[in-house]
């Protein structure tokens, strides 16, 4: 698949018929993301690929917690869990009808399932101790080998979609999954044969976020 094509028609996948996903083409798209840039060239990322039904029911109930809490603050108008409103980490009921996620609720079924770790100690995390923010440098050396998972997937005719509703809470997760002391839950990938493949991607245009010299600058016209 040429480039430019991939990058424009990789959508979120969600829902995966029926057909296995055969384990050498989980190596090839594995082979192909290894590629992916890290800072230093440390490539700190870490993968489980989660097999087990009983494993996966654990994760699956784990994120679920996440995932309702999620859509309830959502609901409220709210990003939920977002670094500078303090109320986006609580759900405004505690009680009421869940929100239907199959992706999760069938993650036993889903043809391909991991999980990505990362190691801290080969992440050189620039902005820690930034007294007015949560750090976000330490993604730019493991986010693009997931990108890269789900590009390659797309090339090899699959869809997938990642979540990082597990990393919420990976002190479960993480002792579920046996993840080394010192690494982060970085995100959850599910992989497989899509029922239907979105390419007709909503996006802003490039106005809309690019500007010249500065943030408040005017718009890059291009």
């Amino acid at each position: 698949m040429e480039i430019r094509e991939a990058i424009r028609t990789t959508g979120a996948v969600r829902s995966f018929t029926d057909q296995p996903v055969d384990a050498a083409v989980l190596a090839e798209i594995l082979d192909d993301a290894r590629y992916a840039p890290s800072g230093g060239n440390r490539q700190p990322w870490k993968v489980a690929v989660i097999q087990d039904p009983d494993l996966r029911r654990t994760i699956g109930s784990l994120m679920r917690g996440v995932m309702q809490d999620y859509f309830a603050i959502g609901a409220t108008g709210r990003t939920p869990f977002n670094a500078l409103d303090p109320d986006s980490f609580q759900p405004q009921h505690e009680t009421g009808p869940e929100t239907p996620f199959p992706l999760v609720e069938q993650i036993e079924k889903a043809p391909i399932v991991l999980a990505i770790a990362a190691d801290l100690a080969k992440v050189a995390m620039m902005d820690y101790g930034n007294p007015v923010r949560p750090p976000v440098t330490a993604g730019g050396s493991v986010y693009p080998f997931c990108w890269s998972i789900l590009l390659s997937a797309r090339a090899h005719g699959l869809g997938g979609v990642m979540t990082t509703f597990l990393s919420r809470v990976e002190s479960h997760g993480g002792a579920a999954l046996g993840l080394p002391s010192g690494h982060a839950l970085a995100a959850t990938i599910v992989i497989g044969h899509p029922i239907h493949q979105a390419t007709k991607l909503k996006r802003q245009p490039v106005s809309a976020f690019t500007t010249v010299d500065r943030f408040d600058g005017h718009p890059f016209a291009g």
